[in-house]
């Protein structure tokens, strides 16, 4: 289980939930349910390190609670 911050929302145009990873750039999912979309976030996470680490990129180190202004 990785701990980075999720954000979740309703998609009310695609009738989905949204994942968005704020701290893994472009990182986000969709999933019919909450549930899903938890499940989809956690293995696109994991791609987003595996291609991430193939590439020779740096993986952030998850920060916890983000605050934004």
């Amino acid at each position: 289980m990785y701990k980075y911050e999720l954000i979740i929302y309703w998609g009310e145009e695609d009738k989905r939930y949204l994942v968005e990873v704020p701290e893994l750039p472009g990182c986000m999912a969709d999933g019919e349910t909450y549930q899903d979309a938890i499940r989809n976030a956690e293995i696109v996470i994991s791609e987003w390190i595996e291609t991430a680490q193939s590439a020779g990129r740096e993986v952030p180190q998850p920060k916890g609670r983000l605050a934004y202004a």
